[in-house]
C-alpha cells in the first residue's frame, strides 16, 4: 500500500513543471546513482558510439552484410569494456548487398533522379537497363488487366499513387487560406481513391502485383511511400524477383508520373547492383554482467540492431541501440557484480515481426522465468516522456520507486508509469517477453516528428540524433537497471483484467506468444 501512494504521489509530482535539475540535486544519497550521472552526463560515448555505427556500419537490414558488421562491432566493444558478449545464431535469413542504385532521365530531358532499389531487389545485372515509362494500366476488372498487360513489356510501371504536392501539410497549411487548404485535401483524398479503386481493380495485392507486372515483361517496377515530411520517403522491400524495384522520391516519382500520363515519352536508364549471397546465418548480439546474489534473476536491456537500409537507420534503432549499450558501459563501471544478472539484448530481425527477440525468448525459458524487469527502447531519439508497465498492476509501484530516486531532470517529462496499463501486442520487442506476462516495459521517447521524417526514411542519419537527449537516456536507463537488479523485492507478475474489445464488445485477453520466423521463407509481410 505505501508503494502504491508513493507512486500515485510521484506521479503528481513528475507532472508539475520543474526547473532543469542540476547535477549535484540528487533526491537521493546513494552513491551509485551519483557515480552514474557523472559516468553519463559528464564522460559519455553515447555520440562516440552513435557515430560510429551510423556513419561507418550505416544500415542493418537483415541478412546483409552491414547487420553482420554491427554484431561483431558490438561483440568487441564489449570485449574493450570487460563484458561478455557473444553473437547468437537464432536462424537464417537471405543474404543480400546493396550495390549502387543510379536512376536518370533521359527523354524528354536529361535529370538524374532520386531513388534507389528496395530492400532485396534484384540488381540490372551488372548493366544499364534503359525503357520508357507508363503508369499502371487502367482496367475495368480483373480480366481486362490481364489483357492489358501487354502494353508494360520493356517497360519501367509506376505502380504508386502520385502525391499532387509533395510540400508538407504543415507548410501548405501554414500559408495557403482555410478555404485553400481545405479544397487541396479534398482533391487529393478524391484522387487517392480513384487510384486505389484503380489498383483494387486489378484484382491483386501488393506483393503479386509486382511479380505480375514482372511476368509480363516490365523492366522494372517504380513505387513512391511519400512519409508526408519534406524529402523522406520510407524504403521498404521488393516483390520482385527478376527485375529492380525502385523507390523514388516523391518529388520524382510525381515528375515521371505526370510525363507518363500526358504522354510525353519519359524514358529512363537505371545501373543498379545488388548481390544474392543465399540463405545466410543470424544473429542477436547478447552480452552479460554476471550476478552474485540472484544470478537467476534478470534485467534486460532490450533494442533492436537491424533497420531499414534506406539510410543510415539512425533513429530506428541506431538510438535504442546505442542507449543500452552506454548504459551497459556505465553499469559494468558502477555496478562490477550486480545482485542480478543484467542482460543486453541487441534483437535482429525485429522489422520483420521481432524475430530476433521471441527466438531468443523462445529459447531462454529461464531468463523469462526470472526476468525482474526488462528495460526496451525503439522509438527515435528523444528523451523518454513515457514507461509502459505492460499491463502488470504491480509493477507501477516499482517504477516509481526506482524513478523517485533518478535526478528530475531525467524523470521530468515522464508520465504513464503510474498506471498498469496493457500489455504490447507486438509493435516492438518488449512484447517478445511480456507476452508470457514478464515485466517488459516500454521506454517511449518524444517523437521530433520520427514517423514524419525519419521512421523507416531515407533520411534517417546521424544528423537527426539529439545527443542531450541520448545522453539522458542512457544515463536513465542504467539508473533504472542498477536499481532493478539492486531491489531486495521481485516484480510481481498479477495481470490486469483487460478491457473489453470494443470493435467485439468481447472480453480483452492478453496476448499471446508469436512464433518468430527463422527463416526467410516464413517470411509473410
Amino acid at each position: 500500500m505505501i508503494r502504491r501512494l508513493f507512486a500515485l504521489g510521484l506521479a503528481t509530482a513528475l507532472l508539475l513543471p520543474a526547473a532543469s535539475a542540476q547535477a549535484q540535486n540528487f533526491p537521493t544519497t546513494d552513491s551509485i546513482i551519483k557515480r552514474i550521472w557523472t559516468l553519463g552526463m559528464d564522460s559519455s560515448q553515447a555520440g562516440t558510439l552513435a557515430q560510429a555505427l551510423m556513419d561507418s556500419i550505416g544500415p542493418r537490414l537483415t541478412g546483409s552484410p552491414g547487420q553482420k558488421s554491427a554484431n561483431d562491432w558490438a561483440v568487441a566493444q564489449y570485449t574493450r569494456w570487460g563484458i561478455s558478449a557473444r553473437n547468437v545464431q537464432y536462424g537464417t535469413w537471405k543474404g543480400w548487398k546493396r550495390g549502387y542504385t543510379h536512376i536518370d532521365l533521359l527523354r524528354p530531358r536529361v535529370r538524374t533522379l532520386e531513388g534507389m532499389m528496395l530492400a532485396w531487389s534484384p540488381g540490372t545485372k551488372g548493366k544499364p537497363v534503359e525503357g520508357p515509362v507508363v503508369v499502371l494500366p487502367d482496367a475495368a476488372d480483373s480480366v481486362s488487366f490481364a489483357a492489358a498487360l501487354s502494353k508494360v513489356k520493356g517497360a519501367y510501371v509506376l505502380t504508386s499513387f502520385a502525391e499532387p504536392a509533395c510540400r508538407a501539410d504543415s507548410s501548405y497549411k501554414q500559408s495557403a487560406t482555410p478555404d485553400g487548404f481545405d479544397r487541396m485535401v479534398k482533391e487529393r483524398t478524391a484522387a487517392r481513391e480513384a487510384w486505389t479503386a484503380r489498383t483494387k481493380r486489378t484484382g491483386l495485392d501488393n506483393r503479386n502485383l509486382p511479380k505480375a507486372l514482372e511476368r509480363a515483361g516490365a523492366r522494372g517496377v517504380i513505387t513512391t511511400t511519400w512519409s508526408n515530411g519534406w524529402g523522406a520517403v520510407r524504403i521498404f522491400d521488393a516483390k520482385t524477383e527478376q527485375v529492380p524495384t525502385l523507390g523514388m522520391s516523391c518529388e520524382d516519382y510525381g515528375l515521371l508520373f505526370r510525363l507518363a500520363e500526358r504522354n510525353q515519352g519519359p524514358v529512363i536508364r537505371v545501373a543498379a547492383e545488388a548481390e544474392w549471397q543465399g540463405e545466410v546465418p543470424v544473429f542477436n548480439t547478447i552480452a552479460e554482467i554476471p550476478g552474485t546474489e540472484k544470478a537467476d534473476e534478470y534485467v534486460v536491456l532490450s533494442a533492436h540492431f537491424d533497420s531499414w537500409d534506406g539510410s543510415s537507420g539512425a533513429t530506428d534503432n541506431g538510438t535504442g541501440s546505442v542507449t543500452m549499450m552506454e548504459a551497459m558501459r556505465i553499469l559494468k563501471e558502477v555496478l562490477p557484480r550486480p545482485k542480478r544478472t543484467i542482460i543486453v539484448g541487441h534483437w535482429s530481425g525485429e522489422e520483420q515481426g521481432l524475430n530476433g527477440s521471441r527466438a531468443w525468448a523462445a529459447d531462454n525459458p529461464k531468463v523469462v522465468a526470472g526476468l525482474q524487469a526488462l528495460f526496451n527502447q525503439d522509438n527515435g531519439t528523444g528523451r523518454v516522456v513515457s514507461i509502459g508497465a505492460a499491463g502488470l498492476v504491480g509493477a507501477p509501484p516499482f517504477l516509481a520507486g526506482w524513478l523517485s530516486r533518478v535526478p528530475q531532470e531525467l524523470t521530468r517529462h515522464i508520465n504513464n508509469f503510474a498506471l498498469p496499463g496493457t500489455p504490447p501486442g507486438g509493435g516492438s520487442d518488449n512484447a517478445a517477453f511480456a507476452c508470457y506476462g514478464a515485466p517488459g516495459f516500454g521506454l517511449g521517447s518524444l517523437p521530433w516528428e520520427y514517423f514524419s521524417y525519419t521512421w523507416h526514411t531515407n533520411r534517417d542519419t546521424f544528423d537527426k540524433v539529439v545527443l542531450e537527449e541520448l545522453k539522458g537516456n542512457a544515463t536513465l536507463t542504467a539508473m533504472l537497471a542498477y536499481q532493478a537488479s539492486e531491489d531486495p523485492t521481485t516484480v510481481p507478475r498479477d495481470r490486469r483484467v483487460m478491457p473489453v474489445n470494443q470493435n467485439t464488445q468481447q472480453p480483452g485477453t492478453w496476448p499471446e506468444c508469436v512464433k518468430p520466423a527463422r527463416t526467410s521463407a516464413e517470411y509473410t509481410r
